[in-house]
């Protein structure tokens, strides 16, 4: 992981998993037990979700990893560095290089910023597909998250951890299954970068954000989306609706794979389901502040509105109709079809 640049990536690292702290309580037998049964659960998804959705994922591609919360945040300052370190690159091409000493204090401070945002984002992560690690992504499925979880809504530890494992495994199928699919992120994520302005100035971030602050607080009529979306040029918002529409897409999918699997192997699946489901809603205002910045207040509605199209174009047109949307990038859905399937199987089945 480099250290160089805008951000001290292994300090933040060290800092986000020290804020992100050990998780619950467990002896050396339940640990065992939850990183035996999570391993054994993703591989069992495998066969499941491709009995389910038609999809086949490569073998031996995209390993499944069971992390701690700092193995997740070490895993995930890799993947930050791989979206900021270009951004940072746009902001100050052309600009005056600062000197040794204000460039490292300056990616020191920003290191503990980003350190504390993944700190608390992995002290709440399940799992996660990661499509940034060479050569074709990996799944992390985080332990101590799930026994905290699974605790906190006096699941059954084995019911649960197998349901977590059908959703994560989903995404490890999705974007091993489509050969195209992670490039084809990439490659949005690049033209974002590419859209920004290098004469962003600093302060026009944080007055935006305040807007977003006031709005989370209910002290402002302005209810914006993310903080990326405020900044952002039209460019970058047409490449954000594309964005959106996909992890839409995935998210939504996941979800339509887990509840139509578990029915059949996980026995109190429909508990687990309304509980997690009433979890979800039930945020402080820490919580609701962070995922509104961070545009993660979309990603509940991306569950709930691409769950919504999968099962419409399903009843449709059938899992074999709805899988002509991994044909080709341009089958899939945008952001306006999430909300209308009807219009993307007019287009893509005439």
């Amino acid at each position: 992981m480099e250290s160089q640049g805008m951000v001290d990536w292994e300090l933040a690292a060290r800092i986000g998993a020290r804020a992100a702290g050990p998780g619950p309580v467990v002896s050396a037998a339940e640990a065992d037990e939850a990183v035996a049964e999570l391993r054994d659960g993703a591989n069992r998804s495998t066969g499941l979700v491709a009995e389910f959705t038609g999809l086949e994922a490569a073998w031996g591609e995209a390993p499944v990893l069971v992390v701690d919360r700092a193995g997740w945040v070490r895993a995930n300052a890799d993947s930050f560095a791989r979206v900021i370190d270009p951004l940072a690159s746009r902001l100050t091409d052309g600009k005056p290089t600062p000197s040794g000493i204000v460039k490292a204090v300056g990616s020191r401070v920003t290191a503990a910023e980003v350190g504390g945002l993944l700190g608390f984002l992995g002290g709440k992560v399940l799992g996660q597909f990661d499509p940034f690690h060479e050569p074709a992504g990996r799944l992390l499925l985080v332990a101590p998250n799930v026994v905290h979880v699974e605790r906190e809504l006096r699941a059954d530890p084995h019911d649960f951890r197998l349901w977590v494992c059908l959703h994560e495994e989903t995404h490890r199928v999705q974007f091993t299954a489509v050969p195209w699919m992670r490039q084809h992120l990439f490659s949005l994520m690049d033209q974002v970068v590419g859209a920004v302005q290098p004469d962003t100035m600093v302060a026009d971030v944080v007055s935006r954000a305040s807007q977003l602050v006031r709005a989370t607080r209910g002290t402002d009529g302005e209810r914006g989306g993310s903080l990326l979306e405020l900044i952002g040029s039209p460019e970058q918002r047409a490449l954000i609706d594309q964005v959106t529409g996909v992890m839409s897409l995935l998210e939504g999918h996941a979800d339509v794979v887990m509840d139509g699997v578990g029915p059949e192997v996980i026995g109190s699946v429909a508990s687990i389901r309304s509980k997690f489901n009433a979890r979800r809603g039930g945020t402080g205002t820490l919580d609701r502040l962070l995922r509104r910045l961070l545009g993660l207040d979309a990603k509940m509605a991306q569950y709930r509105d691409g769950a919504a199209f999968v099962r419409t174009v399903i009843d449709q047109v059938g899992m074999e109709g709805f899988n002509a949307v991994w044909a080709d990038p341009s089958h899939l859905p945008t952001k306006d079809e999430i909300h209308a399937p009807a219009t993307w199987v007019a287009r893509v089945h005439g």
